[in-house]
């Protein structure tokens, strides 16, 4: 009965390669989270120069993008925009900015982050409004009803067609049926849960087309896991996926406002080092994957 309405019925343990890639015909691509301000984006593509790894998304001020002025805002999309990154930027309000703290507790965490009321979703749209106006073209979305919200606006002209979004890890999708739900509603990317097997991630990439985004790296609260070895596989089965690499503590302790910014940049250059690790493993392991160059076309590169 699942296979009848277009799902897989099972995990796929054979775990045949994808046929599908990247626009450019690529199977996989470098994403960096923790892009936080226009000085932590800068050691990003300082180090990305020195490595000569290309990367082709950041993850971005995740803290939110309400707490950076409009001329910092504005400086962090000329920087994308010169060495051709794709950004998803992180606005805000978002819950826990909210009087509800619930998510925030132990056992409120697990029931994921929404926005509460008409009047946080307002907030929210229009802080990505904000940002389009400044030239961002890329949004992370955690709530299902924002992703439709805005996709329909998208549909209607109020935002550029040719704005993206990414579906974050904290959404808690991790099956074929929630992954086909957030592609009917306008994701063009997503995040499932960080800890799936490779036949779950391969019955998932059957479901969807959009790309997969797989954490390799993972904080230590969520887990603490490493996958480098499992990246050749990955993008064999899985492709086009993009390599999340986000080591750490924990969420909560990095992305804030006072987080001093020579940690920041400390860890993108770590994180660009890592993609560097994962591409001379995907090349020894799996040499047949090719990874995207610099600044492919379906992008969500700003454009200030």
């Amino acid at each position: 009965m699942i296979e009848d309405v277009g799902l897989p019925g099972r995990d796929l343990y054979e775990l045949p390669s994808s046929k599908k890639r990247f626009p450019d015909g690529c199977h996989w691509r470098v994403e960096v989270s923790g892009v936080e301000r226009p000085s932590t984006l800068e050691a990003v593509i300082d180090e990305s120069k020195k490595r000569n790894v290309p990367v082709h998304r950041l993850i971005s001020v995740v803290m939110g993008s309400t707490l950076l002025t409009r001329k910092e805002l504005k400086r962090f999309a000329e920087l994308a925009a010169d060495a051709e990154m794709e950004v998803i930027l992180t606005p805000g309000p978002r819950a826990t900015w909210d009087i509800g703290r619930q998510v925030s507790t132990p056992e409120g965490a697990v029931s994921g982050l929404r926005y509460r009321g008409a009047d946080q979703l307002a907030y929210v749209t229009a802080d990505i409004m904000r940002s389009i106006e400044l030239g961002f073209r890329g949004f992370l979305v955690v709530d299902e009803g924002l992703l439709w919200l805005v996709n329909e606006l998208r549909k209607k002209g109020y935002i550029p067609r040719n704005v993206k979004f990414k579906v974050s890890i904290y959404a808690g999708h991790a099956n074929p049926a929630g992954a086909k739900i957030l592609e009917k509603l306008g994701a063009d990317t997503f995040n499932p849960v960080g800890d799936l097997t490779l036949p779950a991630l391969a019955a998932i990439r059957k479901a969807v087309d959009i790309p997969i985004d797989i954490h390799v790296y993972l904080f230590d609260s969520f887990g603490g896991f490493n996958r480098f070895y499992e990246c050749p596989e990955f993008a064999r089965v899985v492709a086009p996926c993009y390599f999340k690499i986000e080591p750490g503590v924990s969420v909560g302790s990095l992305y804030k406002p006072w987080t001093d910014p020579k940690l920041l940049e400390f860890m993108v250059r770590e994180k660009v080092k890592y993609a560097e690790i994962i591409r001379e493993l995907i090349e020894k392991h799996y040499p047949e994957a090719k990874l995207s160059g610099p600044g492919p076309n379906d992008l969500a590169i700003p454009q200030p």
